[in-house]
């Protein structure tokens, strides 16, 4: 059950310290349902006013009845680092993309042990970003999802934030006038 589509983040930092602007393009487009929840995902464009090149964003924008974010202390951020002239991966390497989130995702999230809550795609990088109840047992179900399979290219970064602070500030960006308003740097990690 994975959205095909294109996504990014860094350490949210990198791309708010950018001349960004946000626009929401698909707000509650898409409802995923599992056998216990429900949730509405949404997808944002955040656009470099230099550039012209764009960072799309799909994140969960309702949680199902039931979830509580409390049980999802740790944050998981997995990184693919890519090369493209327009920022954007080339479609063979987002195949390759959606296929490592088609095995992960639904290892990881099995039995509500995490949930993936934000995916990015742009200027040569595309991350995920779980919460889950540990570190170490995410890492566990990580390899055995992965197991047997070609080695993706990227890096893993993990990080207790049990207030959920990278993606309320992620989502308090996406404003109704379109903005994302820029933090000062490193207050995202």
């Amino acid at each position: 059950m994975v959205l095909q589509s294109l996504y990014r983040v860094v350490c949210l930092s990198h791309w708010l310290l950018r001349p960004w602007r946000a626009v929401l393009f698909g707000l509650a487009g898409v409802v995923m349902t599992t056998s216990s929840s429900a949730q509405v995902y949404a997808t944002a464009i955040s656009r470099n006013q230099g550039n012209g090149r764009a960072i799309v964003f799909r994140y969960i924008h309702d949680f199902g009845p039931g979830f509580d974010r409390a049980t999802l202390p740790d944050r998981v951020i997995l990184v693919w680092k890519y090369q493209s002239a327009g920022g954007m991966p080339a479609v063979e390497e987002r195949q390759r993309m959606d296929a490592l989130e088609d095995a992960v995702d639904p290892v990881v999230s099995r039995d509500r042990f995490a949930a993936l809550v934000l995916v990015s795609t742009g200027e040569n990088l595309r991350e995920w970003i779980f919460y889950t109840r540990s570190q170490d047992e995410f890492l566990n179900r990580l390899n055995r999802a992965l197991a047997g399979r070609p080695a993706f290219p990227i890096e893993i970064h993990s990080a207790a934030d049990p207030q959920w602070t990278t993606f309320e500030k992620f989502k308090a960006g996406v404003k109704n006038d379109n903005a994302i308003q820029p933090g000062p740097p490193g207050t995202l990690h």
